[in-house]
């Protein structure tokens, strides 16, 4: 896969393939494809009876998968990670995976390809759609969006706190001239935002807070993890990557929700058995982030987070 035209690292490569604690004949599943550098790491690993299962909603992964991956233990297919339990199903594979692991949010590829209009770095078209076959355009929504719902957006998924000034600027500039490229839009917001922040792009969060809205992102990765627990056997693993903090508080709280027992009010005669039947999952170790070296070679790892569970 050294071929492709944008490269892609990926990204705490071997402890999220540790944390998976592969078996030679388990069925694993890569719920993020994105160039394969996770999947490719669990074929070596996997014997000739085991399986990769991969999913992606990108068309380019698709098509990625199919010209350089050609090995009979593997497939891919073509939807949101939030899709697992359809396609397991499908597969009629319920409560036999082994292991599911999630790399989360925007990947490298899809920000240095300026078609895609990830990146405010590099000038494109403002589409930010990760699936490029359904849904709206960040464009074609920041275009129609009433003053509160890019306000609300742009505080609530970018944590941007200039986020009404931003939709001022928007709804002024369109009546001018509609939003198109990802570069009208940066400089919007740099014009708008009147404190920089010296150590990021004033552009920065509204791009996160808007890609997230037009993806639906936070929406999927509950959905994803929901039906990852589902599928999995007991002694199955669940492991996540993700990038910002809002998606790790939701990984966070979603493996300390499914690792607590019965809230029993206290003196009532259980016993701990009793109270731990419910638990679904345990955190494996604490989060681990990606080590000195490793920043060194690839600077947008730095906020990456890793989160290991274990179904019961």
């Amino acid at each position: 896969m050294t071929s492709e035209k944008f490269t892609h690292r990926a990204v705490l490569l071997q402890e999220s393939i540790s944390g998976l604690n592969i078996k030679p004949d388990g069925i694993y599943i890569d719920a993020t494809f994105g160039r394969g550098g996770h999947s490719a790491e669990i074929l070596k690993q996997l014997s000739s009876k085991g399986r990769l299962i991969a999913l992606d909603r990108d068309d380019t992964a698709i098509e990625s998968a199919q010209r350089f991956i050609d090995d009979p233990r593997f497939s891919i297919h073509h939807v949101a990670f939030s899709n697992i339990k359809d396609v397991v199903n499908e597969l009629e594979l319920m409560c036999n995976i082994d292991g599911v692991l999630m790399d989360i949010g925007v990947s490298s590829p899809q920000l240095d390809d300026a078609s895609r209009g990830f990146s405010f770095q590099k000038d494109g078209p403002l589409d930010m759609r990760m699936d490029r076959s359904s849904g709206i355009s960040a464009a074609d929504w920041l275009n129609k969006a009433d003053l509160d719902e890019i306000t609300k957006v742009l505080k609530t998924y970018g944590e941007e706190k200039f986020g009404k000034r931003i939709a001022h600027a928007v709804l002024e500039q369109r009546v001018i001239k509609p939003l198109e490229t990802t570069a009208e839009f940066a400089q919007l917001i740099d014009k708008a935002v009147p404190v920089k922040d010296k150590f990021k792009h004033p552009a920065t969060r509204s791009f996160q807070g808007v890609r997230i809205f037009i993806n639906g992102e936070l929406d999927q990765l509950n959905q994803g993890l929901e039906s990852a627990v589902n599928v999995l056997k007991t002694g199955g693993r669940l492991v996540v990557i993700s990038f910002h903090s809002l998606e790790d508080r939701v990984v966070k709280r979603f493996i300390r929700k499914l690792s607590k027992g019965k809230d029993i009010p206290r003196g009532l005669p259980i016993t701990q058995q009793e109270i731990d039947a419910d638990k679904l999952v345990i955190a494996i170790g604490r989060a681990i982030k990606p080590s000195a070296e490793e920043i060194a070679q690839n600077v947008r790892c730095r906020s990456s987070v890793l989160r290991i569970a274990e179904k019961l």
